[in-house]
């Protein structure tokens, strides 16, 4: 199944569904990461999941009312229902997660993590549950880049955002153009806008984002299924007990149907893994 452009699709109705209590932030100590994880979200009766806020469709704070939202956001409240635990949010970045994961500040990434070799050196990934290439964004008035060959070019600037997948694929793959690092509180689409960047890197989410809410935008599809990626949850090494726990989650959305309807709701069936 390969991804289409992203275009503006109708939202799946929302299933009903108990939805646990949600906090903004870390209310208790963090579990030290030798610890059972499992027995530790079952003895504070609490889940707390990193996500990134920025990500649309996958763990998206949404700026008309402030509420989170996305496949990842509708996932962990049904692992905290499935856990009979509360839920809490804890806000990080692709630069950071791993630091978080480690240090028990949460139990779980759930923010379509990329796998990738160095970041399973680090952290223990779940089973994949989407798959997206590459692709890149570039403003509908630049006449310099209208394909996928005209990126790699002298004098191009290619953003890409600090800790992403993108970061060490596209170093690897430029050979003319330059790749700009894009950190916090900077964003890629302010170096394009600015001028500073001709084009910047992601993948199917957060390109469809850039269509959905900037006219300006303007994606550019990849050859084949470049820099293609799996995506999973992460969590600490060395606890098999809470990793199968999550694994046996997965299974269970994907049999009884509620993975492909939040994948349905935030537009994102077409990089969902059978």
């Amino acid at each position: 199944m390969t991804p289409q452009q992203p275009s503006v699709g109708s939202a799946a109705p929302r299933p009903r569904l108990a939805q646990p209590l949600v906090a903004p932030q870390a209310s208790t100590q963090p579990t030290p990461p030798t610890a059972d994880r499992l027995a530790a979200i079952r003895q504070r009766n609490e889940l707390l999941v990193c996500i990134w806020p920025e990500y649309f469709a996958i763990s998206y704070r949404n700026p008309r009312n402030g509420e989170m939202e996305g496949i990842d956001i509708d996932m962990a409240r049904s692992l905290a229902t499935r856990l009979s635990a509360r839920l809490t949010f804890v806000e990080t970045n692709f630069s950071e997660f791993m630091d978080r994961v480690e240090d028990g500040t949460c139990d779980i990434a759930m923010m379509a993590v990329g796998i990738t070799p160095g970041r399973a050196q680090r952290v223990a990934f779940s089973k994949p549950y989407m798959a997206s290439p590459v692709y890149a964004v570039t403003t509908r008035t630049n006449t310099r880049i209208q394909a996928w060959r005209d990126i790699d070019s002298p004098g191009t600037v290619v953003a890409v955002a600090a800790g992403t997948v993108m970061e060490p694929l596209m170093r690897e793959t430029l050979r003319n153009a330059e790749v700009m690092v894009v950190a916090a509180p900077r964003t890629r689409e302010g170096e394009i806008l600015s001028g500073r960047a001709d084009v910047f890197m992601s993948d199917f989410p957060y390109t469809r984002r850039m269509v959905l809410m900037h006219d300006w935008a303007r994606v550019i599809d990849p050859p084949g299924r470049f820099g293609d990626t799996l995506y999973a949850y992460a969590v600490a090494r060395g606890d098999q007990a809470w990793l199968n726990e999550v694994n046996a989650f997965l299974e269970r959305t994907r049999v009884d149907g509620s993975l492909n309807r939040f994948a349905q709701r935030h537009g994102l069936v077409p990089i969902l893994l059978p």
